[in-house]
């Protein structure tokens, strides 16, 4: 029996405690949860307050509870125990932790956080008695010739209003001030100072000015985690070097003088420098897989620097979840490496963009694969990749499951297995996973029955998806306008799935549109265009010439929640991105034109395909074009019982901060590990 802490909801001024129970016999309402705290050793026990599904209940608290009043002490450590009083079960089931929290302020003087202990158990950190006039952030870096400060906007869910960032200097007694800007994630601001405002041969300390609940407040900017993995330093154009430092009290000041010469810097380089990395880079550049399989068997140690790999889609494309928690790692935490493994159509992408990478199944692939102590991804590494006890394997996965997977395929008809070859190198990969990134409960218990999961389940939602809860109208507009769009006219997303049955030969797929272009345009050329989104298998099996000004083929585009934000409306068939497009709340139709040999003949659903999707089906083309139509007069379905009955099964987990808590978690692993 097992009691995982997999969630934190917000009621109010209340905090909502969820847990995940496994092999935990029912009744769940009968359970309690008993809180230890472990310096003073008080207790106290709350009754489960919600059960939301089968394994899954929530507990609520007040957070301010957990003060012991006799105590002395500002500083809480609760261990979380599930407690069984069942007539046939009784004990005690230590709850571990599979979610971890960012600083959420009480008050001026108190926050909390959830968090793990060294064996990964449960702990919630509660601290009183702070200074009211300091401001933890988040993060602050060097970049792009600016001072970049990220942190909160919020206290106890409400908003902090006016904030500006001020620096002190330390000579003359000056202050200077910079007004501070939102940022995309919810609940969190950027502001920047410009390198050029700061004094010469200066030390400033870093304040922040706000108001809360109608009082002025001045207060220190303090970062209670290390720099590790945020850029600290900085050469100005005017050849002005500037450096960040942690003071003793956790302040933060900023340093700005000349920089040093170069015969000055040179004298700084490591006397020794290691040929490896030179050697490594002028071997060929495509090796064959027994080549690579020797490669792999070859012993190697990490790097001393934390480096990230992430990969998408096998290398196919630089995007999805493991892209949206790389551009914010990138952010906050510069300072550590990151690396995209990469197939080579996606060089040019990189380099446009200033994405480090390596091309897979070459030598420099396997021996930084190897080195690094990270890697994030949202598919299946090859079952030949050798991963090292030292690295922590992140799999974000790509969707919520509507179609059968791993265990739960009884036929696979993919080329180049066979079933019961599928099914064991599934479960053999899986157990490799350390995490697995989970989007709501039916994707937990799922990913745990059809992966033979059990090791941590982060249900934290899917960072591809925060775009969707962060962008403005004015984003959408930009958005259509970098991909040439037009702004007068509605925008309909195609997104189908591929089918298993659909290749020609090995690594080889096929696809045909199963409806006509020319009557789509005929009917709704004038007003509307086509985006055109297909499986990463076969994006480049279809031939739109001839229909560039009504088709838009954005199966390569990086970030799928661009083209949700752009459309309208979605037609999909047994893709699991209707998942993700109805966090937007816009209609959704259904075209599955050969559903009953897909569902009887290929993989089957987990869902009621006919009852609990969150939208009508087409069943043919006459019916698709006439409930396009209909669609488009309907841009907002928050008012249909239906799909808001799916959108609270499905979409109410994420908060538009799922990147920053995988990050969290990443960091974190960091730190423990020294």
């Amino acid at each position: 029996m097992r009691a995982i802490l997999s969630g934190l909801h917000h009621k109010k001024k209340l905090q909502e405690l969820e847990l995940e129970l496994i092999d935990v016999p029912e009744p769940f309402d009968d359970l309690v949860v008993t809180f230890l705290e472990k310096q003073t050793q008080v207790s106290l026990t709350l009754p489960i307050t919600k059960v939301i599904s089968a394994g899954v209940v929530r507990i609520r608290l007040n957070a301010n509870d957990l003060r012991v009043p006799e105590s002395t002490q500002s500083d809480f450590s609760w261990e979380l125990y599930l407690n069984l009083q069942q007539q046939d079960t009784r004990g005690l089931i230590q709850v571990e932790s599979e979610y971890l929290s960012d600083r959420h302020q009480l008050s001026l003087t108190s926050f909390y956080q959830l968090n793990s202990d060294a064996n990964g158990m449960a702990l919630f950190n509660l601290h009183t008695n702070q200074p009211d006039d300091e401001f933890a952030i988040s993060a602050i870096n060097l970049q792009n010739d600016q001072l970049q400060i990220t942190g909160p906007n919020r206290i106890n869910n409400r908003k902090i209003d006016n904030q500006r960032l001020v620096l002190k200097n330390g000579q003359d007694q000056g202050t200077a001030e910079w007004p501070i800007t939102k940022m995309g994630l919810h609940g969190l601001f950027s502001g920047v100072i410009p390198l050029s405002d700061l004094a010469s041969n200066s030390k400033q300390e870093l304040f922040i000015r706000s108001t809360v609940d109608g009082q002025d407040l001045e207060q220190r900017v303090i970062l209670g985690k290390s720099l590790a993995g945020q850029v600290t330093q900085a050469i100005t154009g005017h050849h002005r070097l500037v450096v960040i430092e942690k003071r003793f009290n956790n302040g933060i000041q900023i340093r700005e003088m000349a920089a040093p010469s170069l015969p000055e810097r040179l004298g700084h380089l490591p006397s020794k420098v290691g040929g490896a990395t030179h050697l490594l880079s002028v071997l060929m550049e495509k090796v064959n897989l027994m080549y690579m399989r020797r490669l792999f068997k070859r012993g190697h140690r990490a790097y001393d620097q934390p480096t990230l790999i992430f990969e998408s889609f096998g290398g196919r494309q630089v995007s999805d979840s493991p892209y949206a928690i790389y551009q914010l790692f990138t952010q906050l935490y510069p300072g550590f490496r990151f690396v995209w493994s990469i197939d080579r159509t996606q060089k040019k992408f990189c380099k446009q963009n200033g994405i480090p990478f390596v091309v897979r199944r070459t030598a420099k692939w396997v021996r930084t694969l190897e080195k690094a102590t990270f890697w994030i991804s949202n598919a299946r590494f090859p079952a030949w990749v050798k991963k090292p006890s030292y690295v922590t394997y992140i799999q974000t996965w790509h969707g919520t499951p509507l179609k059968k997977l791993g265990l739960d395929i009884e036929n696979v008809s993919m080329p180049g297995t066979t079933t019961t070859k599928y099914h064991a190198n599934f479960v053999r990969e899986a157990n490799r996973w350390d995490a697995l990134v989970s989007p709501n409960d039916y994707s937990t218990q799922i990913f745990r029955s059809a992966f033979g999961f059990n090791n941590q389940i982060l249900k934290v939602g899917y960072p591809r998806n925060d775009e969707l809860i962060n962008s403005s109208a004015e984003d959408i507009v930009a958005l259509k306008t970098q991909m040439g769009i037009p702004l007068d006219k509605k925008v309909v997303l195609y997104a189908p799935t591929y089918r298993d049955n659909q290749f020609a030969e090995k690594g080889k797929y096929t696809f045909e549109l199963p409806f006509s272009l020319d009557d789509f345009k005929q009917q709704y050329g004038d007003d509307a265009v086509l985006v055109l989104r297909m499986h990463y298998l076969i994006s480049n099996a279809l031939d739109i010439s001839g229909y560039e000004d009504f088709v838009y083929d954005m199966s390569n585009h990086p970030s799928i929640s661009d083209l949700y934000l752009i459309s309208d409306m979605l037609i999909t068939d047994y893709s699991s991105v209707f998942f993700d497009y109805a966090y937007l709340k816009r209609p959704i139709l259904f075209y599955p034109y050969d559903y009953h040999m897909y569902k009887d003949e290929l993989r089957g659903f987990y869902l009621d395909y006919e009852r609990d999707l969150p939208g009508e089906i087409a069943h043919n083309e006459k019916e698709l074009l006439t409930m396009i139509g209909e669609k488009l007069q309907t841009p907002d379905m928050s008012d249909n019982p239906k799909f808001m009955d799916f959108y609270r099964r499905f979409c109410a987990i994420d908060d538009g901060l799922s990147s920053l808590k995988v990050v969290n978690y990443v960091v974190q692993q960091i730190e423990n590990q020294g």
